[in-house]
């Protein structure tokens, strides 16, 4: 279904780099790519480092691609998607990753009656370690949203979420990175406070989130058989989980996502 369409991306950032990388290296031929990007050291970057096509200018994305991937940064959107009013064709699905900008804004100023899929993705992307949730808009199709959930797994996996819920997806996954970075500098500090090189308490702080959450995801166990699994009566483990508990953490992560949260649905407003 991908290889059948000529796909664009307004907008050439790191997202839209991350996609590019997962497109090609899900088969779609890299001619077959084209990307809108106003910088020209930028544009030069893609086109040689992924052979893709580049333009500096939107009405030649547009005018080309039948998908089409929205990676303009919102505080810009309104500008950029009015001026391609009365260049939208039926044939053309927009999906949008412009954080806070909601599905039917996006229909609005594009005009008419455009097929739009809205996308939360996060930075993991970047390795091919992607979390993305996708809502479809008024006119998009079952279709439209299948295709765009193939896109998104290329670069990692994706769901299906109503769109009132993407504000808890930003605070959960888009933000996410953030949290899980911290965590892991926190176990780091924590080595070296006890006696570890920087180099070797990141590195095991690092390698042990990224493989539980491996072996989470594998299993498909809740996470608390598996942290009873690794929690020995009178051990090391419950006694650093409980050190943990009266610290707080569960409840830290759970304001964390809901500030979060909180934060995306105001900017959504604006």
């Amino acid at each position: 279904m991908i290889k059948e369409n000529k796909i664009g991306f307004i907008g050439g950032g790191n997202m839209a780099e991350a996609l590019i990388k997962g497109l090609i290296s899900g088969g779609v031929p890299a001619k077959e790519l084209l990307v809108a990007e106003p910088l020209a050291a930028r544009r030069d970057f893609l086109q040689e480092r992924y052979e893709v096509s580049v333009t500096g200018e939107n009405s030649a994305v547009m005018g080309a691609c039948t998908v089409i991937l929205l990676c303009i940064k919102p505080q810009i959107h309104a500008q950029a998607l009015q001026a391609l009013q009365g260049t939208v064709r039926p044939d053309q699905l927009f999906i949008s990753i412009m954080a806070g900008v909601k599905t039917a804004a996006v229909e609005e100023l594009l005009g008419g009656t455009p097929r739009v899929v809205r996308v939360m993705p996060n930075t993991p992307a970047l390795v091919m370690k992607g979390a993305a949730a996708l809502s479809a808009g008024s006119h998009a199709t079952g279709e439209d949203l299948s295709l765009a959930c193939n896109i998104f797994n290329m670069v990692g996996k994706s769901w299906v979420v109503e769109e009132k819920l993407l504000d808890a997806v930003t605070g959960l996954s888009g933000s996410g990175p953030a949290y899980v970075l911290t965590f892991i500098e926190a176990l780091s500090d924590a080595g070296v406070k006890n006696g570890l090189t920087r180099e070797a308490a990141t590195g095991l702080a690092a390698q042990t989130v990224l493989g539980t959450a491996k072996l989470l995801l594998e299993t498909h166990e809740h996470p608390a058989v598996l942290r009873d699994k690794v929690t020995s009566p009178g051990g090391t483990t419950i006694a650093g989980v409980a050190a943990m508990e009266k610290a707080g953490i569960r409840n830290a992560v759970m304001a964390a996502v809901d500030a979060a949260t909180a934060r995306s649905a105001e900017l959504g407003k604006k």
